[in-house]
């Protein structure tokens, strides 16, 4: 499952007319979260109507800069898509293996009781996670073995607006192929009863793991431009802060060649940075929050 971005739109009055490195805009992206009024136009449409001026704390980003960052993110998808296809086989399943590992004797994995993660798709090259799923479904009711008990919710695509929910599932037996043939809960589960939506869920997320296509080490996520993952984040972090929760801790997993050249992923005000990467080589934290947590 993968997927990037969307908003709200307001108003502003003066004009970013000359950003003049992506660095900029990432640390002016960063600057304003959480927020609280970005567009509803889905990504994918707005970098279709690049005329559409968006806006980002209180100021305009000039469209025409902003369709030159979505190119930017169409070059970079196209040059990692062609290496994960080239990626040698063994290597690909050493580092599905290295990073799972990692995961999985984290402190941060351990002490996690509700977790959103992505079911991962051998076609798409994403890495592997089932291994942490079949972890996390093992521990949902066996709390004598010394485990935190755990809950898992996984994403299921409503739409080709960027619309995504993310479901608990209790066993591999909820999931169900779409038509992509890519796994993603039912509506109701192997029992017939209706799945629990994470966003009415009466408890915060601790984790999400999340897929994507490159990143870097100033919490860049690049996806495979749909939007998906993005307004989903940016929906559950507006609910946490509603409710007073503790905000989840974001890490994306990666292969290697995932992993580019720091502040290089080109970045909007849509996109939602992540907390931390692992990568086959280690745990790389990026934000205080993930700082915090792995000590």
């Amino acid at each position: 499952m993968s997927a990037i971005a969307s908003s709200q739109n307001c108003s502003g009055q003066s004009m970013f007319r000359h950003c003049k490195t992506t660095a900029r805009l990432i640390r002016n992206a960063k600057e304003i979260a959480p927020v609280t009024h970005l567009p509803t136009t889905p990504l994918s449409a707005v970098s279709s109507n690049v005329r559409t001026n968006i806006v980002m704390n209180n100021n305009v980003v000039d469209p025409h800069q902003l369709e030159a960052i979505f190119q930017k993110k169409r070059s970079l998808r196209s040059k990692i898509r062609k290496d994960l296809k080239n990626m040698d086989p063994i290597q690909r399943s050493q580092e599905d293996t290295a990073v799972q590992d990692i995961v999985l004797e984290s402190s941060w994995f351990k002490a996690s009781r509700n977790i959103c993660a992505y079911i991962s798709c051998a076609s798409l090259r994403e890495v592997d996670t089932s291994r942490i799923v079949s972890e996390i479904l093992s521990n949902q009711t066996d709390e004598g073995n010394g485990q935190m008990r755990k809950k898992l919710y996984v994403p299921r695509v409503e739409d080709k607006n960027s619309n995504m929910r993310m479901l608990k599932i209790s066993a591999v037996k909820d999931l169900v192929a779409n038509s992509m043939n890519i796994l993603e809960p039912s509506l109701l589960d192997s029992d017939g009863n209706q799945c629990e939506d994470v966003m009415q869920a009466s408890e915060p997320v601790d984790l999400l793991i999340l897929p994507g296509l490159a990143f870097d080490r100033s919490g860049g996520r690049l996806g495979r431009g749909g939007g998906y993952y993005d307004v989903f984040l940016k929906k559950y972090q507006k609910l946490a802060q509603e409710q007073k929760w503790k905000q989840p801790l974001l890490v994306a997993l990666l292969y290697s060649l995932q992993l580019v050249d720091e502040e290089s992923i080109p970045v909007t005000p849509y996109d939602v940075p992540v907390d931390a990467l692992v990568s086959p080589r280690g745990f790389i934290p990026i934000s205080p929050v993930a700082i915090e947590r792995c000590d």
